[in-house]
């Protein structure tokens, strides 16, 4: 049997149900106000964590060295060591590359590289200055590969930037303008840390000194104040670099303007003497020796003839998107020795020579690597060491055999004469041991993380200007 109930209960059921139905109301919007709200606030919270991430990763306190920052939990490995990214493009006048570095930092101790990822893609920017869109694709690709190796909560914190080297230097101003812009808003598009100068030319002496500090950072120089440290050579396409730390006080005062630069890394500042010779890098030698100007075609269709190609040669040559023809000369003496007054020619009070280098320890990279294994002075994997002399001892033997026998390739014996004198013009004795190598502790001895070092310093000064 149901209960029942009087007048005033049915009454009182009535409004309560009432008085739900206009709490309700009033509930689900707030609720929904307050939801929004803490969306909201976590988005603005998220993106600024982004960036503080990587400032917190980056940048010290005034006074204090890379290893007393603080550390960011989003960037701290188990055994407490910060780990931190930097995406660095290499824009080179032959081709683009991609460097991914990971970093760690041990407490109180400068940052130590953990790992590299390399790719390379040809041809270079300078390529595509008649049809920019083309250039995007290959940024693309080399993009995805940092995506691929960067976790994905690193990428807003994770600095990406370009520098262009001796190809991008010899072009038009207004061409090569355009190529960054395209890159720059290609860059735009992505998730990575993306500042206004995140894509430029770098002058030739920026190169010297990043690929300076890649190497003594490698060799672990950096690490101890007042040590011995190494000095630097690279030979690129369109330029090449010498950079060395000088002891002796007569290299500073001889030095002529613009051979010297401050430097200051780990919280220490070095006097560095380094230049870049642009238009001394093989590609623009070759071109030089053969009698042609950058970036223009031979006069009137003209073939250019050299003594230091085989006599019985005849082809075409590429460079810079021109396309060259090209010939030996018939020989009146050895080609050895035609080849190498032409090529004294072209250096004639171009380069300046130091009496300190004999003095250094020297690495070199790139082409002085590939020519060096090319003819077997160093192995082609591992690298090696050889005098200077070795190279002029090669380009004899080459240029020798290139009078009888032409070979698969044509410009070898103008390319070691070329860097056989240009190596002595600098200052090196025959006698002067270099070392060659692609990689330190299986890292590429490029500019490229010397450069990135430089980029995150430049980004701890303008956060904290009193350091």
């Amino acid at each position: 049997r149901q209960p029942q109930h009087g007048p005033w209960q049915t009454r009182m059921r009535k409004i309560s149900n009432h008085g739900s139905l206009r709490v309700a109301k009033v509930a689900y919007p707030l609720g929904l106000c307050v939801g929004l709200f803490i969306y909201v606030a976590y988005i603005k919270w998220h993106r600024a964590t982004a960036t503080q991430a990587f400032f917190s990763i980056t940048r010290a306190a005034p006074g204090t060295r890379w290893g007393q920052q603080a550390h960011s939990p989003q960037g701290t490995a188990a055994d407490g060591h910060e780990v931190f990214y930097g995406i660095m493009f290499d824009a080179g006048s032959t081709g683009t590359r991609v460097h991914v570095f990971q970093f760690a930092r041990p407490p109180r101790e400068t940052p130590t590289l953990t790992h590299e990822t390399f790719k390379a893609l040809k041809p270079g920017l300078s390529a595509y200055a008649d049809d920019v869109e083309k250039s995007a694709q290959g940024i693309q690709e080399l993009l995805d590969v940092a995506k691929q190796d960067i976790p994905f909560d690193f990428w807003k914190a994770t600095p990406l930037v370009l520098k262009a080297t001796a190809g991008l230097r010899l072009l038009p101003g207004e061409k090569a303008q355009k190529l960054l812009q395209k890159v720059k808003e290609v860059f735009k598009a992505s998730p990575f840390l993306v500042g206004d100068d995140c894509v430029s030319i770098m002058n030739g002496t920026d190169e010297g000194v990043s690929a300076w500090i890649t190497v003594n950072f490698l060799t672990g120089s950096l690490k101890t104040p007042g040590g011995s440290s190494v000095g630097m050579l690279d030979l690129g396409g369109g330029s090449t670099q010498i950079a060395f730390l000088p002891r002796v006080e007569g290299t500073l005062q001889a030095s002529p303007p613009g051979y010297l630069t401050a430097l200051r890394m780990f919280n220490r500042t070095y006097k560095l003497y380094s230049y870049s010779y642009l238009g001394l890098g093989l590609m623009s030698a070759r071109l030089a020796i053969l009698g042609g100007v950058e970036g223009q075609p031979a006069k009137d269709g003209k073939e250019l003839v050299s003594p230091c190609l085989s006599p019985s040669f005849k082809g075409e040559w590429e460079h810079a998107e021109v396309t060259y023809r090209v010939s030996g000369q018939k020989a009146v003496a050895s080609l050895h020795e035609l080849c190498a007054a032409r090529v004294l020619e072209v250096l004639r009070n171009r380069v300046h020579r130091t009496e300190e280098v004999k003095h250094v320890d020297f690495y070199a990279f790139s082409y002085y690597y590939d020519l060096a294994a090319g003819v077997g002075l160093i192995d082609a994997e591992k690298g090696g060491s050889l005098v200077v002399g070795d190279f002029e001892i090669a380009a004899k033997y080459v240029c020798r055999t290139l009078e009888t026998q032409p070979q698969s390739s044509p410009f070898a014996c103008m390319d070691l004469t070329y860097v056989s004198l240009l190596l002595q013009e600098f200052g090196f004795p025959r006698s002067k041991v270099l070392k060659l190598t692609r990689k330190i502790d299986n890292v590429e001895t490029s500019w490229a993380l010397g450069a990135i070092f430089h980029y995150i310093d430049s980004l701890n000064r303008q956060k904290s200007p009193a350091s």
